[in-house]
């Protein structure tokens, strides 16, 4: 692939900030999923709230939303967004825990990053917090799953 194939660089191959500035404000939705795979002690401490850091899952939704508001301090060629809104819900399950975060806008660019992080992020917390009782956890699968200009 060429450089000029990707927005994010100029014809010399050069990192460059997009220029949105003509692009119209549109409302803009996605979402984005991940896993963070667990032993079956992990899971049942989860489930049971018992594990000796606190309440996992709350701790990493307040994370999740935070890091999705700083996105453009994370990611250097981002745009800063203006949220509406960060939903992050989690699942746990028998092999560990899925997540899946929506961010929603209106503004001139894309949203995905932010759900992206968002879920990135919730996963870090989970697998923070969890260590000390599981060294064996797997952080994977992040990825968009849903892109929506309304």
């Amino acid at each position: 692939m060429s450089s000029s194939e990707f927005s994010h660089l100029d014809a010399d191959g050069t990192a460059r900030m997009v220029d949105v500035g003509a692009k119209p404000v549109q409302r803009r939705r996605a979402t984005a999923a991940g896993h963070v795979s667990c032993s079956p002690e992990t899971v049942r401490a989860l489930r049971d709230r018992a594990l000796p850091k606190g309440d996992v899952l709350t701790v990493a939704r307040i994370a999740a939303i935070q890091a999705a508001k700083r996105t453009d301090e994370l990611i250097p060629l981002c745009h800063g967004l203006p949220l509406d809104r960060v939903d992050v819900d989690f699942e746990v399950r028998d092999d560990g825990v899925a997540i899946r975060a929506t961010a929603s806008t209106s503004a001139k660019t894309g949203i995905e990053m932010e759900a992206l992080t968002a879920v990135s992020v919730a996963a870090l917390t989970i697998y923070d917090m969890c260590k000390a009782v599981d060294k064996g956890m797997v952080i994977g699968g992040i990825r968009v799953t849903e892109k929506i200009k309304e």
